[in-house]
């Protein structure tokens, strides 16, 4: 009862004093000696809250300003270098905010996974990794669903004079494995440059020159139309694979070695401190960036939305054809932000859902101006840890994998996609078919980059998987500018939310962890395990092997705890 008593300390100190004026005989003492007297005065009514939404506002003017700016502009027919120079900011804004992902990454997974035991990583991560899939397959039926019901897709919105038979050879298989390929790189430094990728490449051959100087002359001599398909059939192309590398940051690979690095990490001890210490220093570091960054939103998301917005050739008409696409996609989106989404955090949290939501507004709105999870995960960081106060050890392990792994809003716009070409092309799609679309819309959606107009690329994979035609994926480049942005919010937000799930769900495992921290810190200096200093605040990343084998023992004392407190009740 000793351990447990000290837990009970350690959680009404956690809790702080409590918030009442002493009083004696009825009349309030003076305020402590310890209080100074020149303290800044609380702010109060519309102060508090437009100091506490400043950022939001911020943010939000950015926005409105950019489709202004974007929309008035247009009827002047601004030359490209014109187009140019206002997108300029912008694109400054966006390289500053990827140029943080990476030691945000590296830095967040490692002193987070350090600060959690080898089992509690492994429950955190299958319980992750389930939402995420779990997740994505639903957003991918409620795509089906949608496109199913409404039926945005015309046969006559296309030429069929501009379509050639023409088949890019993609598969499932091959996203699959080069999904294996990214999580296991081979060269950590090349990871943090390039992706492997399969590509399809003619097979060399000996015959090759002998076979067209053949087929020349069999034309020349027969001048028939059996010689010319001869001709052709020998001429034929085999194509191989080929593992290539392509530029862009393998986010995958990187994630994956943080986290066995941070996890064996946390296992040895004292030794270890010095390392922790200082990738959390760089968390910190990379975070005060951020919040002198995000200062500069107003320029740069305007100019990054506006720089879209007059890029775009003819976009009444564009709009108007495909406005039903659109409408299918914003619907599937809002429907699951709204009410699924909420409803999923009630059951698990019991929290009001809307108040969590409010509190990610200002990241929401930057990753609808950047249309990229990565590059608003610094301002995801800092609206979880500050704002909404989710445990920083939770949200340091799932924002990094979830911005490359969950993408459900890409899962329902490659099911509504797929589907709504081959409404197009006059194709009826039976239950296999949309099964198909199904399981390889969630898988494709987790081997998705989290990059701009990726879903595009994966895309191709599902139209071959149903022998849907892939010209007519050109028709959605016009539009995938706008539907990439509002797709991207149900990925970040997708994100966020896992987040306090995964903290309610391992709350138990939580305290366990903080009790044992509080309880290994009360040992002597000389002990095996005991330090004497060197902690920081809310640090838990010293817990070896012999701490968690008494783990078990906390866990029941919190247990009995619980039940002594319903009793009273």
């Amino acid at each position: 009862m000793e351990k447990s008593g000290k837990f009970s300390d350690y959680l009404f100190a956690k809790m702080g004093p409590p918030n009442v004026t002493a009083s004696v005989h009825g009349s309030e003492l003076p305020p402590k000696t310890t209080e100074r007297s020149d303290a800044p005065v609380e702010l109060t009514g519309y102060r508090k809250w437009l100091s506490d939404n400043l950022m939001l506002l911020v943010t939000l003017s950015g926005v409105l300003l950019g489709v202004i700016m974007g929309l008035s502009l247009r009827p002047l027919h601004l030359h490209g270098d014109s187009i140019m120079l206002i997108s300029y900011p912008g694109e400054l804004f966006m390289r500053v905010l990827k140029l943080m992902i990476l030691p945000l990454v590296i830095s967040s997974l490692i002193a987070g996974s350090a600060s959690l035991n080898a089992k509690m990583n492994g429950k955190i991560a299958l319980r992750t990794l389930v939402y995420f899939a779990s997740t994505s397959f639903f957003n991918a039926a409620l795509g089906i669903a949608l496109v199913l019901l409404i039926h945005p897709g015309n046969p006559d919105m296309h030429n069929n004079d501009d379509r050639s038979t023409d088949k890019r050879t993609v598969n499932l298989l091959d996203s699959l494995l080069d999904l294996g390929r990214n999580i296991f790189p081979d060269n950590l430094f090349q990871a943090s440059i390039q992706q492997a990728h399969t590509v399809y490449l003619p097979k060399p051959s000996i015959l090759h020159a002998f076979n067209e100087t053949l087929n020349d002359t069999a034309i020349l001599l027969s001048g028939g139309v059996e010689a010319q398909r001869q001709a052709e059939d020998l001429d034929e192309v085999v194509l191989v694979r080929d593992v290539q590398y392509r530029s862009g940051t393998n986010t995958l690979g990187i994630v994956f070695f943080c986290l066995v690095f941070g996890t064996f990490l946390g296992t040895i001890g004292q030794k270890g401190q010095v390392v922790v210490d200082f990738f959390a220093a760089i968390f910190e570091v990379i975070m005060k960036m951020v919040t002198c960054v995000m200062w500069l939103t107003p320029v740069g998301i305007s100019s990054v939305i506006a720089g879209k917005i007059l890029s775009v050739d003819d976009l009444g008409l564009v709009m108007a054809q495909l406005i039903w696409f659109i409408f299918t996609v914003a619907i599937g989106v809002f429907l699951y932000q709204f009410v699924v989404m909420q409803a999923i955090y009630f059951v698990f949290v019991r929290r009001n859902p809307f108040k969590f939501y409010a509190g990610l507004i200002q990241a929401m709105l930057t990753a609808f101006a950047t249309a990229s999870t990565a590059a608003a995960l610094p301002i995801t960081f800092r609206c979880m840890n500050e704002k909404l106060r989710v445990d920083p050890r939770i949200t340091r392990f799932v924002l990094p994998i979830g911005c490359n792994i969950n993408m459900d809003g890409t899962a329902l716009y490659i099911a509504v996609a797929s589907i709504f070409i081959a409404q197009m092309s006059g194709m009826v799609l039976g239950f296999g078919e949309l099964l198909t679309v199904l399981l390889t819309s969630t898988a494709a959606s987790m081997s998705s980059a989290s990059v701009p107009s990726a879903a595009l690329v994966l895309l191709l994979v599902v139209l071959t998987a149903i022998d849907a035609p892939v010209q007519d994926v050109t028709l959605l480049f016009a539009v995938d500018w706008f539907v990439d942005r509002i797709r991207t919010t149900n990925n970040m937000l997708g994100d966020c939310y896992t987040a306090a799930i995964v903290e309610e769900l391992s709350r138990k495992e939580l305290m366990a962890l903080d009790a044992a921290a509080v309880n290994y810190q009360d040992m002597p200096a000389g002990t095996p395990n005991g330090h004497s200093e060197g902690m920081l605040e809310g640090q838990t990343e010293l817990i070896t092997d012999s701490v968690v084998v008494d783990m078990s023992a906390v866990m029941n004392n919190v247990n009995l705890q619980q039940e002594h407190s319903n009793r009273r009740v």
